[in-house]
């Protein structure tokens, strides 16, 4: 039912435990694609001794490329995008079908409920070395968020033909960062107004460890700040975080399918009226002053 696609830099460790935990945790007819960066540490090598299948990259591709890449080898209907360091919880892949039947149609954004690293604070480890495994799987269900609004961005569900109508990620967020908020503005402009973070749907998160390596290279930094956070006001006229407050009305507990527009009140537009000034100062101020340096 779903393509699980999994970038990965040199990551193995994780990448093991993650797909440990599908291969136990998982009841449906899934596939598993993995998208490998460069993979000296022995990835590429444990993916064929699984029979896993894989694309790969001599060069970090990043997770757009990345996910892309794997995308295109598809089998499935549904599209997931996976961290490689998730450990998915039991029958995550029949609650979510469960949920995918009750709405009715495909214009969805589903995404899950991260634990340790995320909504929920629940300690099991802060590595794979100290993962404590049975301790996650006899309390995680004890330890609850609500199914809330917006996105957590990963895990996250789309069907494949939105995903290729809206072309996937946008490879200029490279390394990734404001990629996802990308993608769901995407799915706004396509009329897609379910945007919904599922609670019973959980993935224990050990922390972003492969953004972490790419924040040390300064090289994925541009001007003075996030290089995501730029690209993203400067493609859209908006900045993400106005988008997630105002149009996907984030974090907020799940109503149903949010309003063709956002509401318009006081604070929207004052929000609105900053995003717009820094959106002019970045274009043409310090754009400036950036190609004169």
């Amino acid at each position: 039912m779903f393509s699980i696609i999994i970038p990965t830099l040199n990551n193995i460790n994780y990448l093991k435990l993650c797909l440990d935990s599908l291969s136990k945790n998982s009841s449906l007819n899934n596939e598993i694609l993995v998208h490998v960066s460069i993979g000296n540490d022995g990835t590429t090598d444990y993916l064929k001794q699984k029979k896993i299948n894989y694309t790969f990259t001599d060069y970090n591709a990043g997770i757009c490329e990345g996910v892309n890449t794997a995308a295109k080898k598809s089998k499935m209907d549904y599209i997931l995008y996976a961290h490689d360091d998730f450990y998915f919880c039991p029958n995550w892949d029949v609650i979510l079908k469960n949920e995918i039947y009750s709405i009715g149609h495909d214009r969805f954004y589903l995404s899950g409920t991260m634990i340790n690293n995320g909504q929920i604070s629940f300690d099991c480890g802060q590595t794979y070395l100290d993962f404590n495994e049975e301790k996650f799987l006899t309390n995680y269900k004890k330890y609850n968020f609500y199914d809330f609004q917006g996105s957590t961005w990963a895990p996250h569900v789309i069907h494949k033909k939105l995903w290729n109508d809206i072309g996937g990620f946008s490879l200029e967020f490279w390394p990734g960062a404001a990629s996802d908020p990308d993608l769901n503005m995407k799915l706004w402009k396509k009329g897609v107004r379910i945007f919904k973070g599922i609670n019973d749907f959980k993935v224990y998160h050990f922390g972003s460890v492969v953004t972490r390596k790419s924040e040390k290279n300064d090289k994925n930094k541009i001007w003075s700040g996030t290089k995501g956070s730029k690209i993203f006001l400067l493609k859209w006229g908006i900045s993400y975080k106005f988008f997630k407050k105002y149009f996907l009305k984030s974090n907020t507990k799940y109503i149903g399918e949010l309003p063709i527009k956002p509401n318009y009140t006081l604070s929207f537009l004052i929000d609105f009226v900053i995003c717009k000034l820094y959106y002019f100062y970045l274009k043409y101020i310090y754009s400036y002053f950036d190609k004169k340096a």
